[in-house]
């Protein structure tokens, strides 16, 4: 098969990542993949840089109609047997596209947030798209409540591959490169910097704990960089915090510290907790969206209420104090990826969809 994956993002998060995941994957199976993104994304890039063919489209807009009669064209040029929709923009300019073409699409949705009864939201999984797949059984209620139908729903959890982390770096050496200060347990959260993941409710917990040697980095880049940075200053934590900045180390990273954070307000799913449970880390997260799905309680980490720094302070404190629970939550991290979340079955199962809907597509 060939698929064309539209993305309409210029920026590059959890997200793209998982489509390159995917194309990649598929690839092995002998499929061809393209990529139709903004000129100038850093998926174009990535795009040419893994050696995938890449059709770069303006989509400024919902409303951009020249949006829709470039992918229109680029389609033409590429001539899929299947076209894949990521973001809500690309499914919309991108299900516009596909349909004046006769292409079967389907769309990916990431985010958990409730799906709004209007018009554009009928046509688009309507006629535009003959499956909608959610990455989590919580984005999935989403969709079924926002009144998609059943047999348009699919459920295929986002991934991480193993590979990337299951060989680390020496953690000593990445403590030392990285100037973890002795004797420290450092707390990482590696995520984009918005309200969306709750980081000021983490810095509000840190400033509660009784652990005076916790210690936190906060790895990505985002609108509330500044606001995050006056809240730490405001809450006498600059010596305990450090901003690292958008960072391609992840493993080292990830070898270097003792505890993962991630303490969203919404969350699809979150795929940075994928990638420390894959490499035997604690995490510490809201009960929310799919991060309730993928950390299991008391196995692989401790889910808190959104929204509650003393429950978060709390469960930070009790897991600085206790390296034993370290090591026991950390240790079922792989076995918990294993059952759902590994890249070798998200691809399996985005392949075996393609195939149904071919098929459905060649009956009808």
């Amino acid at each position: 098969m060939k698929i064309a994956h539209v993305d309409a993002e210029t920026g590059f998060s959890g997200g793209e990542a998982q489509v390159f995941l995917l194309i990649e994957g598929l690839r092995d199976l002998g499929h061809e993949g393209a990529v139709l993104c903004p000129p100038g994304s850093r998926a174009e890039a990535e795009a040419r840089r893994r050696r995938i063919p890449v059709h770069p489209v303006p989509m400024a807009s919902d409303l951009d109609l020249g949006a829709i009669a470039g992918l229109r064209l680029e389609l033409m040029n590429c001539r899929p047997d299947i076209v894949h929709l990521h973001t809500g923009r690309a499914t919309w300019l991108g299900g516009l596209a596909a349909r004046m073409l006769s292409l079967p699409a389907i769309t990916t949705r990431r985010m958990d947030k409730p799906i709004s009864h209007g018009w554009k939201q009928r046509v688009t999984y309507g006629p535009l798209v003959a499956r909608a797949v959610a990455i989590s059984a919580a984005v999935r209620d989403a969709l079924l409540e926002g009144g998609v139908a059943p047999e348009k729903v699919a459920l295929i959890h986002d991934a991480v591959d193993m590979r990337a982390v299951e060989s680390l770096p020496d953690r000593k050496n990445a403590r030392s490169a990285l100037e973890a200060g002795e004797g420290a347990i450092v707390l990482l959260a590696l995520t984009s910097l918005v309200r969306r993941k709750g980081l000021d409710v983490l810095l509000d917990a840190l400033a509660r704990t009784r652990k005076r040697d916790l210690v936190l980095w906060i790895a990505g880049d985002g609108p509330e960089r500044a606001s995050l940075g006056a809240q730490a200053e405001r809450l006498g934590l600059s010596e305990r915090v450090r901003f690292l900045g958008q960072r391609d180390d992840v493993p080292d990273l990830l070898a270097a510290c003792d505890i993962f954070v991630l303490p969203s307000r919404r969350e699809g799913l979150g795929v940075s907790v994928l990638e420390a449970m894959a490499a035997c880390r604690p995490v510490v997260a809201s009960r929310v969206g799919g991060l309730g799905e993928a950390v299991v309680d008391g196995r692989t980490g401790i889910l808190v209420p959104p929204e509650d720094p003393e429950s978060l302070a709390l469960a930070l404190d009790r897991l600085a104090a206790d390296p034993e629970l370290r090591l026991r939550l950390g240790a079922a991290g792989p076995a918990r990826v294993s059952e759902g979340f590994l890249a070798s079955q998200m691809v399996t199962a985005y392949d075996k969809l393609y195939r149904s809907v071919l098929e459905e597509r060649s009956e009808s």
